[in-house]
């Protein structure tokens, strides 16, 4: 029998997994222990989230007020890139619906049909994530009763990482989880399985185990460590390799989404809290100077730094395999995409939620191990491709960074998608996949690809027929706009954090 789960390492990822565990396998019949170690620290994965966030919350049962008060936070309904497709030019990939799809089609068809008959090139109008971001409104519309005459609205967050980490920490020891603070000296594996057995601290102590989850961030002490994973490396075609990033002061009030703006060797995120803007240039060393890139960043801010600016290395790329005997890999540990689309949480919650439903019994099944490395790393795939399409897809060759992504050779995967967009403005997403239809949309039209033709289902109406579909839809996103308060205003009403 599992009875005895580890989990080395702290951070966003190591007690996202202890909170998960413990709330829906519970530490009656398992004994739940995290080890580590405060000199080592962690290493913040990001403080943009996407709207999955939510349903981890409510596995858990957290009171959304309350975790947004804990954390900082503030609402967030997309991303908006600024000079990605060419200096001067911006464009918003929202969460939530464009239009509404229609005959089994994409409403971006019957849009694409409406702007060659003269309607408007801005397809955003039909989207009122994007609208209320550009209002910096926001409103929840869960549990709305009646007709639906309006679109809904959906979001994500914008927190403090390290806060939200301790929140869950008093979360989880609440629940049973036990907290050893300590750091590995050695690990003991079985002669016979090659499993671990135990941990050995540094202070002579030990921590036994049968099943290890390794969230030790990109050393990966266990998964690679001990196990030899392996790696595989997508530098190539996300070249982007190390990070500064600092807080400073807010110079505005907090909008509702992340900003992602383009600079000469990689890109700039702004993500504005409730106390404080959370800043960072994502470049590439082989372009930029650690001190140009220092100097860029600091000179860029909007307000007086809040802590020294710290330079991150990573690797973009992921973990052969995951999930190694009685070992498997969370966050950091097993594998890193850039967070250029906040995905990052998102990956750690991907892993918790198969790792639930594959939760171990008594003995570890082959089978089993298998499938979750081979779902882990489709998900990682599609995403890796999502990313690159940024880069590559683009106008810009004012720099020797920019003209190396947009001549790069491409993933076949990612080649054979750019192809029937551009042919006839799909994606063909499967149902797995995260980023769906309307994420790939509003990235290759922003970015400047238009696609040449539209799915001829949507000719099947009369002219007059799409021109009243489209005027009640867009009428629909109007009203819900008129309706939603300030998104600050909003905060204060409900969930305005203490002042720290």
């Amino acid at each position: 029998m599992i009875k005895n789960v580890v989990i080395l390492g702290g951070g966003t990822a190591g007690w996202m997994t202890a909170a998960a565990i413990a709330k829906t396998v519970g530490t009656k019949n398992i004994s739940l222990t995290l080890v580590e170690s405060e000199e080592i620290g962690t290493v913040g994965v990001g403080e943009a989230t996407i709207p999955m966030i939510s349903l981890f919350n409510n596995v858990l049962g957290i009171d959304e007020n309350e975790f947004i008060r804990e954390t900082n936070a503030t609402f967030k309904l997309g991303i908006e890139f600024c000079d990605w497709r060419k200096k001067g030019h911006s464009y918003f990939h929202p969460f939530g619906l464009l239009g509404v799809d229609m005959d089994g089609i994409s409403f971006t068809h019957y849009w694409y049909r409406w702007m060659k008959m003269g309607g408007s090139p801005d397809y955003t109008i039909f989207n009122a994530e994007t609208q209320a971001a550009r209002a910096a409104k926001f409103i929840r519309t869960k549990g709305e009763t009646g007709p639906k005459l309006m679109p809904s609205i959906n979001y994500a967050f914008q927190f403090d990482a390290g806060r939200f980490a301790k929140y869950l920490r008093r979360f989880s020891e609440k629940l049973g989880v036990t907290r050893i603070e300590g750091k590995v000296d050695h690990v003991k594996q079985c002669e016979v399985t090659g499993n671990i057995n135990e941990l050995v601290l540094a202070d002579g102590n030990s921590v036994s185990g049968d099943f290890f989850i390794d969230c030790t961030g990109f050393k990966g002490m266990l998964i690679e460590g001990v196990f030899n994973a392996g790696f595989d490396d997508w530098s190539h075609w996300l070249p982007v390799n190390k990070a500064v990033a600092a807080p400073c002061e807010a110079a505005t009030k907090a909008v509702p989404y992340t900003k992602s703006t383009a600079l000469e060797a990689g890109w700039k995120w702004r993500i504005p809290l409730q106390n404080r803007v959370g800043n960072g240039y994502v470049y590439c060393d082989q372009y930029i100077s650690d001190d140009e890139a220092h100097n860029r960043f600091v000179n860029s801010l909007e307000g007086e730094l809040l802590a020294d600016p710290k330079i991150l290395r990573f690797t973009t790329g992921k973990r052969k395999s995951c999930w190694e005997k009685n070992c498997l890999a969370i966050g950091l540990s097993g594998g890193f995409l850039e967070p250029l689309e906040s995905t990052s949480i998102h990956l750690i919650q991907v892993a918790i939620a198969k790792l639930l439903a594959m939760f171990p019994r008594e003995e570890i099944s082959d089978v089993m191990r298998a499938r979750f490395n081979e779902e882990m790393s489709a998900d990682y795939d599609n995403i890796k491709d999502f990313l690159i399409a940024h880069y590559h897809v683009t106008e810009r060759d004012d720099t020797e960074f920019w003209r190396y992504v947009r001549n790069m050779q491409i993933p076949q995967t990612l080649a054979d998608r750019l192809e029937i967009f551009k042919a006839r403005g799909e994606a063909l997403v499967r149902q797995t996949e995260l980023f769906k239809e309307v994420s790939w949309f509003s990235v290759l039209v922003g970015q400047g690809m238009m696609p040449e033709s539209y799915h001829r289902v949507a000719d099947a109406i009369s002219d007059d027929e799409l021109q009243t579909r489209l005027t009640n839809i867009r009428n629909g996103v109007k009203k819900r706009i008129e309706m939603m308060p300030e998104h600050n205003a909003f905060i204060d009403q409900h969930c305005r954090a203490k002042s720290m």
